[in-house]
């Protein structure tokens, strides 16, 4: 007799999808198109020298706790290397303070486990990650959406929502917000709506989840500061990763908070995976132990400038006048807008037959908005490509607008 699946499934299984990201990836793995859709770290940068040493000096100086079960926690050197390293950004914090995940995906996942029941209201930006959405679904979160403009999330509109949760019937547990080049408009919030932000939290109790990692990739200005570092109340859990700045195929990030929160998170990720594995964790302490980070960081920086400023050129080149895109100052991600006829899962089975492939950005939005919107990728490209892949997405864009009929401009996404 055959297994009935469906019936089986528990009922948080029904808010488990596919990544519409990783669905677009397969269909991009052709050689001959050239993808703006992921956000992959471009591998050219991977410091694997650094890491063929660091393995093998673990491997001959400990090999034994290397390959072994550990702690929970995370290899203790590397959460010290990481709270010194904190502190540069204003964020004050121990060792006892950090728990290493296997990557901020973990730990967005973590923070769903330990704080969502079933209806439980979310604040997010709109739009906001995809991988958080798809965290938080599967505790069958509801949302409560904010709107963003060139200063990040409007905080003014928070505050509307914190103060109407219970006329609205909501119980909001936190907000999740990326103060820096947000995945996936690229855009940074201002630091007087930081301040407003953490300042509604301590009024309310309400925490905030910062998921912070782009936070290193500025380009241009000076950096601002993270919620956590304005954070007097230990209402701010922190969220960070070595993904964007050295190997995002060790899957190591962290969760920075105190300790009543941090024990919640420890009891959630025991019976996950016992902890994140040992030999990436000895080999990515001495990888960074010396400094070489840093002068890493500034690499990367300059790479994906240039990278970013070809895209940006090729937009303006070769988009319609009617679309509207961001500049972003750092990070991986420009975010655009065309007009409201155009839906760009239409426009990306065009654009795939043209050789070229991007994100539509209703997948961005909880209520599945924002039909009309895109994230483009610029990091994992050469500027060669990115030149033509524009190119190619421009040329679709005018083809679908000769043949597309505008809908009632009234009618709002």
């Amino acid at each position: 007799m055959p297994v009935a699946w469906q019936q089986l499934y528990a009922d948080r299984a029904q808010g488990m999808r596919a990544s519409d990201i990783r669905e677009i990836l397969k269909i991009t793995a052709q050689p001959d198109v050239i993808s703006l859709a992921g956000g992959l770290p471009a591998p050219e940068l991977f410091p694997i020298d650094e890491y063929r040493r660091a393995f093998e000096w673990v491997l001959e100086s400990d090999g034994a706790q290397a390959l072994q079960y550990g702690p929970s926690e995370g290899y203790r050197p590397l959460r010290k290397l990481l709270a010194e390293r904190l502190s540069r950004f204003g964020i004050g914090c121990s060792a006892d303070d950090i728990l290493v995940t296997n990557g901020s995906q973990q730990a967005l996942d973590l923070i769903g486990k330990i704080l969502l029941n079933p209806g439980d209201a979310v604040v997010v930006e709109k739009p906001t990650y995809l991988g958080a959405l798809q965290a938080f679904n599967q505790y069958q979160a509801t949302y409560a959406v904010v709107p963003m403009d060139e200063d990040g999330m409007r905080v003014d509109e928070v505050e509307r929502l914190l103060s109407q949760q219970h006329a609205r019937g909501q119980r909001i547990k936190f907000i999740y917000a990326l103060p820096n080049f947000q995945n996936p408009t690229g855009r940074s919030m201002s630091l007087a709506r930081r301040r407003r932000l953490v300042e509604l939290a301590s009024q309310s109790g309400i925490p905030i989840v910062e998921d912070d990692p782009y936070g290193e990739l500025r380009f241009e200005g000076q950096h601002l500061p993270t919620l956590k570092s304005l954070d007097t109340d230990g209402l701010v859990i922190y969220l960070g990763t070595f993904s964007k700045i050295l190997a995002p195929g060790f899957r190591l990030g962290w969760i920075v908070a105190g300790q009543e929160a941090m024990e919640a998170l420890l009891h959630g990720k025991q019976p996950s995976d016992l902890h994140t594995g040992m030999a990436q964790q000895m080999a990515t302490y001495e990888v960074a132990r010396d400094g070489f980070v840093d002068t890493h960081v500034e690499r990367i920086k300059a790479f994906y400038k240039e990278r970013r400023d070809v895209m940006l050129q090729a937009i303006e080149e070769h988009f319609p006048p009617e679309a509207h895109y961001t500049r972003p100052g750092g990070g991986l991600f420009v975010w655009a807008e065309l007009e409201r006829h155009i839906d760009t899962r239409e426009l990306l089975l065009d654009a795939i037959q043209d050789k070229v492939a991007f994100v539509p950005g209703q997948g961005f939005h909880p209520d599945r908005s924002g039909t009309n919107t895109m994230r483009l990728n610029f990091s994992n490209v050469p500027p060669d490509q990115l030149r033509e892949g524009i190119r190619r997405l421009g040329h679709t864009i005018q083809r679908r607008m000769a043949r597309s009929e505008p809908l009632d401009r009234s009618v709002s996404i």
